[in-house]
């Protein structure tokens, strides 16, 4: 399998050459891709040197496989070309996500929409996977009517950057600022850009995708999404209102049978999904699982995952393993 990794060299590129060594993904030539300004450059994978390429000469190679995680832009000029030359692109930007012709895939939920014909695959926002990782299993069971999320979401979401800003703010060192505010000792209620509506694109972003990867239309999601002084790991309160009423019990035990999906549930004991817990793991971790008292049929929990692994280099990963899996590609 001819993989080639677009962005090697960013945040999530290097973790998805860690996951991909790790899972042991059958990768007979790999291509690391980056910019121009990278190219040239050596990156390390299974304890071997490998030469960064640009991207013109990463298309001419004709990849089985290309995934990608160079920014929207570049997958908005660059997926086709690879597509064109034959090549399945599993796209971790926001590009294609939305598009009605592309589909937008965890692969626990809806991998099983995959063909032959689908050259472009767009991997969904880092915050809607761990969302609806949870939500999947509980929608089938209790019929979900309105999802009211606020995130707590880590620097890393945004980038190198921002995670020297945080390094900088807590050694005290002035330097280049990645927020319009310092983010130590703070909590930004801006992810992404603001729209015309008052919302983030990240809070759009958690609005819509879960209906696409659900394939349903008739629950709602309204989110407000905040950035916090956490290196890694996104943190999700989740308010869900479903149609039929549930027990506990039975909620936690749903969960629990998930694939991907781990229960820390043990209040007795302080046991919750914290960002540290969830840190280079590849699973969602779900508690503080209960009753919403003011409302009927109604459930609060708290859902925790990496970021760079399972909200966007494994779940990037974990589509490629299914093409192979089934002869997709």
């Amino acid at each position: 399998m001819k993989v080639a990794v677009v962005g090697a060299t960013g945040m999530v590129g290097e973790v998805m050459l860690r996951v991909l060594a790790e899972r042991d993904f059958p990768v007979t030539e790999l291509i690391p891709v980056a910019s121009e300004r990278s190219v040239g450059k050596t990156i390390e994978y299974k304890g071997k040197p490998f030469t960064v390429v640009g991207l013109e000469t990463a298309v001419a190679t004709q990849p089985d496989i290309a995934l990608f995680s160079a920014g929207g832009d570049t997958s908005l000029e660059w997926a086709p070309k690879f597509a064109e030359a034959g090549t399945t692109v599993v796209d971790n930007s926001s590009a294609w996500r939305m598009d009605p012709t592309k589909k937008l895939v965890v692969p626990e939920i809806n991998a099983d929409e995959l063909t032959n014909d689908d050259k472009i695959i767009a991997n969904p926002n880092c915050s809607t996977i761990q969302m609806v990782m949870a939500l999947n299993p509980l929608h089938k069971k209790y019929k979900m009517k309105r999802v009211v999320v606020s995130t707590y979401q880590s620097v890393s979401g945004t980038g190198v950057k921002a995670v020297r800003q945080l390094e900088n703010e807590i050694a005290g060192v002035e330097g280049e600022m990645a927020y319009p505010y310092p983010i130590g000792r703070n909590a930004l209620p801006h992810c992404d850009v603001f729209l015309e509506n008052g919302y983030t694109k990240e809070e759009m972003k958690l609005a819509r995708e879960p209906q696409k990867i659900m394939n349903d239309r008739t629950f709602s999601v309204s989110a407000t999404a905040v950035r916090i002084p956490t290196a890694g790991g996104h943190s999700e309160s989740v308010n869900v209102e479903f149609e039929n009423d549930f027990d506990l019990t039975e909620v936690r035990e749903l969960l629990s049978e998930t694939p991907g999906v781990i229960v820390q549930d043990d209040l007795e004991n302080n046991s919750y999904p914290m960002p540290i817990y969830a840190h280079e793991k590849d699973e969602v971790f779900v508690g503080r699982i209960r009753r919403d008292e003011t409302q009927p049929n109604t459930l609060n929990m708290w859902i925790v995952a990496d970021n760079l692994r399972k909200g966007a280099a494994t779940n990037t990963i974990q589509i490629a393993e299914y093409l192979v899996e089934n002869n997709l590609v």
